[in-house]
């Protein structure tokens, strides 16, 4: 099983979400692509209605946890209650620019 696969399987068993995306980033770092290190999730569920925006965070990093200690190196998260989902209706932002040191404009 892939790292991706992995915060799927994680994810899913923790948060029992609605909607997931996970996409490998990493090609836009200087890990190159195929490092599995850098990862943008989506995760919406019921989970995070009344949470804030730290909270929601904390939960999806203590789901992921042994993925970082595993050399998951960074996560882009975006988590929602699906009301916030809807009203966005999947208009959501990219990832930030990579502004490692390493990596080569």
């Amino acid at each position: 099983m892939n790292r991706r696969e992995r915060i799927v399987a994680r994810l899913t068993a923790a948060l029992a979400p609605e909607h997931l995306e996970v996409e490998d980033e990493s090609h836009m770092h200087a890990a190159g692509a195929g490092a599995e290190t850098h990862y943008r999730v989506v995760v919406v569920g019921a989970v995070f209605s009344g949470k804030g925006l730290v909270e929601r965070h904390r939960m999806v990093q203590a789901a992921l946890a042994e993925e970082f200690a595993g050399g998951l190196h960074a996560l882009s998260i975006q988590a929602l209650d699906p009301d916030e989902f809807r009203a966005r209706q999947g208009d959501l932002p990219p990832s930030p620019a990579c502004r490692g040191g390493s990596k080569t404009a």
